[in-house]
């Protein structure tokens, strides 16, 4: 049985404790706009997955509440930065396993200012989820005292410039394509564009990554209304529907831990492995793809998903940004919302906030960040532990 997103909503993403709301304030809000993108209500909905990663226990259901009160099953979902689009899965397996025939997919995060810990700011690794990671990195390259998350991925750049001679410039070229991407984008945390220079010399939080080159905390909501293609016929919402024409979920295996390489440990093998079974799984490559959002916690991780996915060689990825492949007029268009750099990650909305763009551009609503003829779209969310969710999605 086929899945259908009909309809999405996404809060404007919002640095945190600068707007007075709660988690079911922004859940609710995201909410309800999918819903009435979908023209579907509260009622119709029969299974909804919430995902978060630092609210409590049940949070889920005090979110949707806020929508309406009608007993259906509340799955509490926490998949670290992956955590969206896991909820994405979950109604995408309800709908084609026939569980259900119309599903809320609903993703939200309240966060506090400052850098994300990644797991490890305890310093506490025997207990630490992420151990066998933080251990790869710090048998390689040492401990610092930088932010946990950016000082693996920044690791992680330093081998990829060290193993193929990526330089600092390509790194910042795409914090400055996405921060550019992103002026066209109402939801996104910023707008403000910088060039490579100006990005050079921000602040450094883990060399070679400056602060425009790393995702912020934020707040903010997404959701989606999946449904069967029997739900679409019997309502009528061809003209809304885009098809989850394939998605898969990988975690680590013996490769990421294999070679001791930054590289591997942040997720490139699963991502590798995810996208290439969402390829499989709809038939459809990353020559058929036109626009792409991607997990780009940290540039350099935009870097390494180009290669995972196909879009070029490994050691390639720098001379494929550089060479404008990868924004409006090139092969693809990657991040035109901002992606997480400049559009703002808040855990457990990002993958669904993806899956919203991705939506609003195969339907031609994206405005002025609009790319010119999209059919096919490509949402890649990666999180440290692990997970990589690949979501290939078609317009008919």
């Amino acid at each position: 049985m086929k899945a259908y997103i009909v309809g999405v909503g996404m809060t404007k993403f919002e640095k945190p404790e600068s707007r007075d709301w709660q988690y079911w304030d922004m859940a609710k809000e995201a909410g309800t706009q999918a819903l009435a993108d979908a023209g579907v209500a509260y009622e119709q909905v029969q299974q909804l997955p919430v995902g978060y990663c630092f609210q409590a226990s049940t949070a889920g259901q005090r979110a949707a509440y806020e929508l309406g009160l009608t007993g259906i099953p509340v799955y509490n979902v926490n998949n670290n930065c992956a955590t969206g689009s896991t909820a994405l899965m979950m109604a995408r397996q309800f709908v084609e396993g026939g569980i259900a025939d119309c599903v809320l997919a609903l993703g939200f995060e309240k966060m506090q200012r400052g850098a994300l810990g990644g797991g490890a700011d305890s310093g506490d690794f025997k207990t630490s989820p992420v151990a066998r990671h933080y251990g790869i990195m710090a048998a390689g390259h040492g401990f610092e005292m930088s932010p946990p998350t950016a000082q693996i991925f920044g690791n992680a750049a330093r081998e990829h410039m060290e193993r193929y001679g990526t330089t600092a410039a390509q790194l910042a070229a795409v914090g400055a394509k996405n921060h550019r991407h992103s002026a066209d984008n109402p939801r996104a945390q910023f707008q403000d564009v910088y060039t490579v220079d100006e990005i050079l010399a921000a602040k450094t939080i883990h060399r070679p990554l400056t602060k425009l080159q790393c995702s912020p905390t934020s707040d903010g909501s997404a959701a989606a209304v999946v449904v069967s293609e029997r739900f679409v016929v019997e309502h009528g919402l061809h003209d809304k529907a885009v098809e989850i024409a394939g998605q898969a979920m990988t975690t680590d295996t013996e490769e990421s831990f294999a070679s001791g390489s930054c590289i591997d440990a942040v997720g490139r093998p699963m991502s590798r492995e995810a996208a290439r079974q969402a390829y499989e799984r709809s038939g459809l490559g990353i020559d058929d793809v036109d626009v792409v959002e991607l997990h780009d916690c940290f540039s350099v991780n935009e870097l390494l998903t180009y290669e995972a996915l196909g879009m070029c060689a490994d050691g390639e990825s720098g001379k494929l940004v550089e060479s404008g492949a990868t924004t409006h007029g090139g092969r693809w268009v990657v991040n035109p919302s901002g992606g997480l750099i400049s559009k703002g990650h808040p855990l457990g909305a990002t993958g669904l906030a993806q899956a919203a763009e991705l939506v609003w551009q195969l339907r031609g609503e994206a405005g002025g960040r609009q790319v010119a003829g999209a059919r096919v779209g490509l949402a890649h969310n990666i999180g440290l532990g692990g997970a990589a969710v690949v979501t290939v999605l078609r317009r008919g």
